[in-house]
């Protein structure tokens, strides 16, 4: 299983994407792909994000059971603590007093 979320890309790109997963919700695709497939999906959303960003989780041989990838500004941040992988959410800065 694939779990692919979309940020800020242009709608050409979430269009593409329905040929091979289906959209949950807007940005957030799910399927089932091969490992060759997903990749080249992958390394074609990779150049055409323009600006926005990708994320995509999918199953993989550790210990969690699923492998992260990201791409691009998204709104959360994947961190590795010990092994493990976690989503952060960025504080936002604050301005200084004026």
């Amino acid at each position: 299983m694939i779990v692919l979320l979309l940020e800020k890309v242009p709608p050409s790109l979430r269009g593409e994407i329905t040929r091979w997963m289906i959209e949950l919700r807007s940005g957030v695709f799910a399927g089932h792909l091969s490992a060759l497939v997903r990749d080249k999906l992958w390394d074609h959303i990779c150049s055409r994000t323009r600006g926005g960003g990708a994320m995509m989780l999918y199953n993989a041989a550790n210990e969690q059971g699923y492998n992260i990838r990201t791409h691009g500004e998204t709104s959360r941040k994947i961190r590795s603590f010990d092994g493990l992988l976690l989503a952060t959410v960025p504080q936002k800065e604050k301005n200084a007093p004026t």
